[in-house]
């Protein structure tokens, strides 16, 4: 059944196949630009490959990025001013930052981009939003400030900043009708992002089905397994070995890492080209990914508070199966007795006959 729904959906998909569309990516929102500049370090693809269109099958690729751009000025906002007037064609709206509450903001404004040609007054990325989300084809919140608000969005905070979904809601649909995509991470995982994006255009294309997400509206496959499920340190967590300190490559838990309970495939898939990555070098995996990130992982580098009851737990256990483990590993560790120069053969190696007649 699943293969069957899985075609029906693809062949649907490829009679609404798109040749050419268009990208606009802000990060007006309350951000770092960290998410364009960590997907610039892409490999599968990168962001180039898909702009050249060196991936075969994609519509061709307009990306409009004011980070990367030639233009500015009125020339880069032009294919914005396009899209809210439904101008543009079919375009992928990707949102990087957290988004500011307006209706809070005084006499001012949180963030902004452009002006208006009437007023001249300041348009705000709300103002954005509202105009371009309706005609959007697919809309990708990336990294942890656009997904769940992230840093910006913490308790205390003065612009009452929020995720994209807080924003558009969660019965938002797009053109395509597809609900947002979340991305997160702080900066996400570069490959991370260009693999959704690479799935999303191929939807465009009608080469792929519908993207497949979990109730936070998360790539499944990107985010179903834990930090920990993928750690190179997890072995020590069985056998109750834990560091004490961050000079050792023991598991981090009892230090501030929280790589048990977040959703991310960091350990696994690394940073760049498959190296790095939080645990893999030595960093506690502090729940970037997560909709909770920063305020419900805090103070970072402390324990977390279900570490103590699950390590004392693993400190019990983990010891004797360590010694178990050890006691196989001397014996795994020793050559088998009969390999040796001597003049008699000790293999147990019982000869089918003795000669021919």
């Amino acid at each position: 059944m699943g293969e069957t729904a899985t075609a029906t959906t693809t062949a649907a998909a490829a009679e609404g196949a798109l040749d050419e569309i268009h990208i606009l990516w802000t990060s007006e929102g309350m951000s770092c630009d960290g998410d364009t500049v960590s997907v610039t370090a892409a490999s599968l693809p990168s962001l180039e490959d898909v702009v050249l269109g060196a991936v075969p099958g994609l519509p061709k690729v307009h990306l409009h990025n004011k980070v990367l751009a030639y233009e500015s000025g009125e020339d880069f906002l032009e294919a914005f001013r396009k899209g809210a007037r439904g101008e543009l064609g079919p375009f992928i709206l990707v949102v990087e930052g957290s988004i500011p509450n307006e209706n809070i903001n005084g006499d001012g404004y949180w963030t902004a981009m452009g002006n208006d040609p009437q007023t001249g007054e300041p348009i705000t990325l709300n103002t954005w939003l509202d105009r371009l989300a309706p005609h959007a084809w697919a809309v990708v919140a990336i990294g942890t400030c656009a997904t769940y608000g992230g840093i910006h969005a913490m308790a205390g905070n003065p612009t009452g900043c929020m995720g994209l979904t807080d924003y558009l809601g969660a019965d938002y649909r797009s053109t395509a009708g597809l609900p947002i995509v979340n991305v997160p991470g702080c900066p996400v995982q570069p490959d991370n992002f260009m693999e959704t994006l690479l799935w999303v255009l191929h939807q465009a294309a009608g080469l792929a089905p519908t993207i497949p997400l979990d109730e936070k509206l998360r790539p499944t496959w990107l985010f179903g397994k834990t930090v920990h499920e993928g750690c190179d340190r997890g072995s020590y967590y069985e056998q109750g070995d834990f560091a004490n300190d961050y000079n050792s490559p023991k598991c981090l838990v009892k230090i501030g890492c929280w790589g048990p309970v977040v959703n991310c495939n960091v350990t696994k898939r690394g940073w760049m080209d498959g190296v790095g990555g939080c645990p893999n070098v030595g960093g506690i995996c502090i729940g970037c990914t997560m909709p909770g990130f920063p305020d419900k992982f805090m103070p970072f580098m402390d324990e977390p508070p279900g570490g103590s009851l699950s390590s004392s737990l693993m400190s019990l256990y983990g010891p004797f199966i360590r010694s178990l483990r050890s006691i196989t590993n001397r014996s795994a560790d020793r050559e088998p007795k009969w390999r040796h120069n001597e003049p008699a053969l000790t293999s147990g190696y019982q000869p089918r006959w003795t000669g021919r007649k």
